[in-house]
């Protein structure tokens, strides 16, 4: 019997090495899409939050990869700028690091791993259409959006109405739009995947 698990257990570690080795590409262009998303940004002059298209970076990579792969690329993407690379979208008090994450803007950063897996868990538990699509990125984005807006009250102590006015109100038609085209992208990459798993079946006939 331990003969048995002595040979089985450097097989299971060099399948889980195989694993982590063909997922970190994933990972890596992930944060990427998410680091140069972040970059394109529109300030608003009457808040410390600006514009992304982060958002639909993180909804749409919670759609097409699983839960917790998803989750795990924006891990590495609050890392990589806890560390200090340049992947946040600049403000005009925070560049990047960890001060950044501590920032108006961390409770959005910080809630993009929940709202990715959130976004792919539903999906894959409802209808794979388009409809079902952008309702699991409208659920992602609605934890983005309450996050961000919780820690900014709990960071200047503002009243509820100006934490609405400042961090989700100017937000909410630009949130809808990204959830409906992350939803598209994602559903039609799930079709280009159906055909082309049709197609191998047949040739394979």
């Amino acid at each position: 019997m331990s003969k048995e698990l002595s040979l089985q257990s450097p097989s299971s570690a060099g399948n889980a090495i195989s694993i982590w080795l063909g997922t970190l590409p994933i990972v890596l262009a992930g944060s990427a899409l998410v680091a140069v998303s972040a970059h394109v940004a529109l300030p608003l002059g009457f808040t410390p939050v600006p514009l992304t298209l982060q958002t639909l970076a993180v909804l749409l990579l919670g759609l097409v990869l699983p839960p917790r792969l998803a989750a795990a690329t924006m891990l590495a993407y609050l890392l990589e700028g806890a560390a200090g690379l340049p992947v946040f979208a600049p403000t005009p008090t925070m560049n990047g690091g960890l001060a950044h994450l501590l920032g108006p803007t961390g409770g959005y950063l910080l809630a993009y791993p929940f709202a990715a897996a959130l976004a792919g868990f539903a999906w894959r538990r409802t209808v794979r259409s388009f409809a079902g699509a952008a309702l699991s990125a409208a659920a992602g984005s609605v934890i983005i959006v309450a996050c961000g807006a919780l820690w900014l009250e709990a960071l200047t102590h503002g009243s509820a109405q100006s934490v609405l006015t400042f961090s989700v109100i100017p937000f909410l038609p630009g949130d809808a739009l990204k959830a409906i085209v992350a939803a598209a992208a994602a559903n039609g990459f799930l079709r280009v995947r159906r055909l082309r798993g049709s197609e191998s079946g047949a040739a394979s006939k």
